[in-house]
């Protein structure tokens, strides 16, 4: 048994580390992410899964309230022949708005993404993170459903043996009292080899 842990520690420390009980290989970011808010609990694909899919929850424009745009990311995954049950992944998603149709890879996994992020405005609405594009490894681009302040930055680094296996987010807590609320602020994602 201490032979097993240790080749499997082992395993771990060559490939990137242990998250939930699954080994994965890298962890994908991106270098616009929001200021706001704190990381809260990964959550990953069952083992031999990897994502085919997202949906968002989007708080919609509020008029002269406070916008937050988007809120939450979840994850589809699959194996290899993408039929049967499709578990759905997902760190802390927000407070608010509602959860767009899920879009999917025609063929493949997630494998790298993108992210539009709105920069502190000073004194006027703030929203952080507004909306996410992600590449399949068939190399279709999908845009998600999310807002349009701020802009895009650079694409992440790409999963090249396998795809993306899980999600950890970066959410403000609501503030109260009349404060500029941003709720999802940044995301990683974890890269799982094949």
């Amino acid at each position: 048994m201490t032979s097993l842990l240790t080749v499997l520690t082992l395993l771990a420390v060559l490939s990137g580390g242990f998250c939930q009980n699954r080994v994965y290989r890298s962890v994908l970011s991106v270098n616009n992410g929001g200021q706001w808010g704190d990381w809260h609990n990964a959550d990953m694909c069952p083992e031999n899964y990897y994502a085919i899919g997202f949906s968002l929850r989007v708080e919609g424009f509020q008029g002269d309230g406070d916008d937050t745009a988007l809120n939450g990311i979840r994850l589809y995954c699959s194996t290899d022949n993408r039929h049967g049950y499709i578990p759905t992944v997902e760190s802390h998603n927000g407070f608010w708005g509602d959860w767009t149709s899920p879009q999917y890879c025609p063929t493949g996994v997630l494998t790298a993404f993108q992210l539009r992020v709105e920069p502190p405005i000073g004194s006027g609405d703030d929203t952080a993170a507004n909306n996410i594009k992600f590449q399949c490894s068939s190399n279709r681009i999908l845009e998600g459903q999310g807002k349009g302040w701020g802009d895009y930055g650079g694409w992440s680094n790409t999963c090249y043996d396998g795809g993306i296996c899980g999600i950890k987010t970066k959410v403000e807590e609501v503030l109260g009292g009349g404060g500029d609320d941003t709720a999802l602020n940044d995301v990683h994602f974890y890269c799982c080899d094949k």
